[in-house]
């Protein structure tokens, strides 16, 4: 199997982390989180109930990743959006 090389990335508002990493083609979102170690720079990160995208475009645990991907680990959202516009607009 050939070696691609991929990228996992995290980011809070204060802190953010990019781990570059070397896998066998075939490798999913989920086994890339997980080889990456994300988890121990971040604990608050659930693999279980996690949300991933690739290049700010959603994607499933068990997606395929290619040469060049970078997975993203999405946050919880703190509030919903349309009530912090809401909120600005009357200010």
């Amino acid at each position: 199997m050939a070696l691609i090389e991929i990228e996992v990335a995290y980011a809070k508002p204060d802190k953010q982390k990019i781990i570059v990493l070397q896998a066998n083609e075939g490798i999913t979102a989920i086994q890339a989180v997980e080889r990456s170690g994300m988890v121990r720079f971040f604990p608050e990160i659930s693999l279980e109930t996690i949300e991933l995208g690739i290049f700010s475009q959603a994607c499933s645990q068990d997606t395929q990743l290619k040469n060049g991907d970078r997975v993203e680990i999405y946050r919880q959202l703190v509030c919903d959006p349309k009530e912090m516009r809401r909120q600005r607009a009357r200010r």
